[in-house]
């Protein structure tokens, strides 16, 4: 008997070393990874304004409760509302960053997407809080300690230093506007949260929206809505994912894209087709070439005949070579 309850011990010793043993050996997609969100919608400034960012944030909660199947109790949505803990004021975003680093592995990801209103003086870049504001470098001193992966999409007007500010291993920075001259009010946070409800998006049709292709669709999106108004655009949405502090625009060739291309915010599934890195660069390429000759069309009353049917041969020229690729590549 004695025997025995010494062995008791030694074995659940034996078999939790083992269980620990058989963990490590996993493959990282075989541990389960722990997604946070928060969705902030800073002080709106008119009834007009609160009523969209209403509309856009409820839009992309339901997506990643519903049907990424995010835990509910981590996904944070802070607003201007009169519930104290609830409202989009600098203290509560710096609670739920602080609780979120408290959980927060290395495999892990964090959501962040922010709507409103953005300014930026000369020196500071703010996204515009309920009471007083967060600066881009106070953004980044509050992620920094994160372990894991962060995906920061800012589609406020005075997003764009954040690119600069934020940029960093393991993240993927998001922004509205590619200069501090863009201060119009934007619509990219429109176009960005339909992609992950859009099949268009899913370029390489492995049944998940990559953040690369809901920052594609979404910049397309972008393009369309001012095409389609007549109108010039007054914001160009730009992604950095290499740490450079440098981003890339949907339609121009750049060391941006590889990150964000294998990141998902859904969670991985079994059966799910693999990601094909030939099959995504072809795709990119050929959204970068749509990308190019909607442009060209804008500037076609500026150019001179001969330029402009001497580029719309070569981007034509270039996309036939891509779009038969990507036939082969997906040919069954």
């Amino acid at each position: 008997m004695a025997a025995a309850a010494t062995l008791g011990p030694a074995v659940t010793r034996f078999r939790l070393l083992a269980c620990a043993a058989m963990l490590s050996c996993l493959p990282a997609s075989a541990i389960a990874q722990q997604r946070y969100a928060l969705i902030i919608a800073g002080a709106a400034g008119g009834d007009e304004y609160a009523a969209q960012y209403t509309v856009w944030i409820d839009s992309l909660q339901q997506t990643l409760v519903q049907r990424m199947k995010f835990e509910p109790s981590r996904v944070t949505v802070l607003s201007e509302t009169d519930k104290p803990g609830s409202s989009s004021t600098a203290e509560n975003v710096r609670k739920t960053i602080a609780a979120v680093r408290q959980s927060m592995g290395r495999e892990d990801l964090l959501f962040l997407f922010l709507a409103g209103h953005g300014t930026f003086d000369g020196v500071d870049a703010k996204f515009n809080l309920v009471g007083p504001d967060l600066e881009s470098a106070e953004w980044a001193a509050l992620l920094k300690p994160l372990a894991g992966h962060v995906v920061v999409v800012n589609t406020t007007a005075g997003s764009f230093p954040f690119i600069e500010r934020l940029s960093g291993p393991r993240r993927i920075v998001i922004t509205a506007t590619d200069s501090i001259a863009q201060r119009f009010d934007t619509v990219f946070a429109e176009y960005f949260v339909k992609a992950f409800d859009d099949p268009s998006a899913d370029l390489d049709k492995n049944q998940r929206i990559s953040i690369w292709e809901a920052f594609a669709s979404g910049a397309a999106g972008v393009r369309r809505h001012y095409q389609q108004r007549g109108q010039l655009a007054t914001e160009r949405p730009l992604l950095d994912d290499n740490g450079d502090g440098v981003g890339t625009s949907a339609s121009e060739q750049g060391q941006d894209g590889a990150q964000a291309s294998r990141t998902y915010l859904e969670a991985e599934r079994p059966g799910a087709a693999p990601t094909d890195e030939e099959l995504l660069k072809l795709l990119q390429r050929k959204a970068l070439l749509e990308g190019e000759l909607e442009e060209l069309k804008i500037r076609r009353a500026f150019l001179a005949a001969d330029e402009y049917a001497k580029e719309f041969e070569r981007i034509i020229t270039e996309y036939a070579r891509v779009s038969s690729e990507i036939r082969k590549r997906t040919k069954t």
